[in-house]
């Protein structure tokens, strides 16, 4: 068998330029990218991919909920194929780099075995999982999750965003409701290159992230119902105000994640008021919230005292509060065989790195669960990701995409490699 040393590489520059050409796919002003899932611009860039992907010698496929599959030929087509990828789809202000990197990263390891004449083993594929963000349908993640069999694609089709349109409606728009079952389609391993989308590996000055484990998630919504009256006429002792009521919510999230820190994190992330007006007591409001740690039995403890804090808000401010837990992730344990793999490539080409784990939620988290699954992590500047000002170097990508290739080639096997120095 052929020798893949440290001296394959990806190339850089075409990395690079690959991913500033799909940011004109939605880009904003500010220099971000606004690409909502099964919109128009993620058509421009799905039909930008299946055509590089096919270029590329891939034979792409497409299942039920658009997931797209871009199929390399390996020697043994019997061997179940190694899947790399991420996403093509950003936040409403998103980066050029969230999800985006992972996909064209498969893709440019995949055009890097085909310069050097590569033929793997087993079969590779190219993965772009629709809706990752979840920023116009929920639940986020949601092909990876039904692929996972924690959703029906019936009930995924059925999912509607905010104007109504339901996610089938909106494949058919774009042309990507494939015929593929989802599911139907198997893979040996799946491995996802991400930026960090936190400060760690930039304040430590450490290249790759070696991912092995996910943070678990419990979102919720919730009410508060109170009752409205005059802002004038109404004493202070005597108001049942929703949105004071609300504050002391945001308070007790806070110190509960505190609570249990440094590893778990409580955010409210929405508020709505129910008919405002300038001179009306808040009467009623809507909100998110959510907890994350990478702890099943810390989950537990914020889940409880959370209920027991609402509880006593509303008895001392005579209110109603409703928190209901709408999804619970539990915390992801990648495969020690696949995160042993990454960190042997990264040691094989010389990168500095550290094990982290992942605050962020993607669909490697959900693949864990029916599939051999990790992570790599890239710095990213300043750890500011979900946001116009996404930046990462051209360095650490390329770093990134270099152990993702050498991991792939380690799971799926060299046959040959006449262009690699044995």
């Amino acid at each position: 068998m052929a020798n893949t040393k440290s001296n394959l590489q990806i190339d850089s520059a075409r990395l690079w330029n690959a991913i500033h050409e799909t940011a004109k796919f939605g880009a904003t002003p500010k220099g971000g990218v606004r690409r909502l899932t099964l919109g128009a611009e993620d058509k421009q860039v799905r039909d930008w991919f299946r055509d590089a992907c096919e270029a590329a010698g891939c034979e792409v496929h497409v299942d039920a909920l658009g997931t797209m599959f871009a199929i390399r030929p390996g020697r043994d087509m019997s061997k179940l194929p190694v899947a790399i990828g991420s996403h093509l789809d950003t936040q409403p202000t998103g980066g050029k780099f969230d999800g985006v990197l992972g996909t064209l990263a498969a893709l440019e390891a995949v055009r890097a075995m085909n310069d050097a004449g590569i033929e793997t083993d087993a079969p590779i594929c190219i993965c772009n999982w629709t809706n990752e963000e979840g920023s116009r349908f929920a639940p986020a993640m949601m092909a990876s999750a039904a692929y996972a069999g924690e959703y029906t694609t019936d009930d995924i089709l059925g999912r509607k965003d905010a104007d109504g349109v339901t996610v089938a409606s909106a494949l058919d728009t774009i042309g990507y409701r494939g015929a593929e079952a989802v599911g139907a389609r198997r893979f040996s391993a799946f491995v996802e290159l991400h930026i960090e989308q936190g400060p760690l590996l930039e304040a430590e000055e450490k290249t790759i992230g070696v991912v092995d484990r996910g943070q678990g998630i419990i979102w919720y919504n919730g009410t508060i119902a109170g009752f409205a009256s005059h802002a004038g006429t109404t004493p202070m002792p005597l108001r049942r105000d929703a949105l004071a009521t609300f504050s002391e919510v945001v308070l007790a999230v806070e110190k509960i994640a505190k609570t249990h820190g440094p590893h778990a994190v409580g955010t409210i992330g929405e508020v709505t008021i129910e008919n405002p007006s300038r001179n009306v007591v808040a009467g009623d409001l809507k909100f998110s919230a959510e907890f994350r740690s990478p702890e099943s039995a810390t989950m537990d403890a914020l889940h409880r005292e959370l209920q027991n804090a609402v509880k006593d808000i509303a008895a001392r401010r005579n209110v109603e509060i409703v928190v209901e837990q709408i999804w619970r992730k539990e915390p992801t344990v990648f495969n020690t065989q696949i995160v042993g793999a990454v960190e042997g490539a990264t040691k094989q080409l010389g990168y500095s790195y550290r094990h982290i784990t992942s605050g962020a939620g993607h669909d490697a988290c959900n693949l864990a669960g029916v599939m051999p699954a990790a992570m790599i992590f890239v710095p990213c500047k300043d750890g500011i990701s979900h946001n116009e000002l996404e930046d990462a170097t051209q360095a650490d990508c390329t770093a990134g995409a270099n152990v993702l290739l050498h991991t792939t080639l380690a799971l799926a096997g060299v046959v040959s490699a006449p262009k690699i120095n044995s």
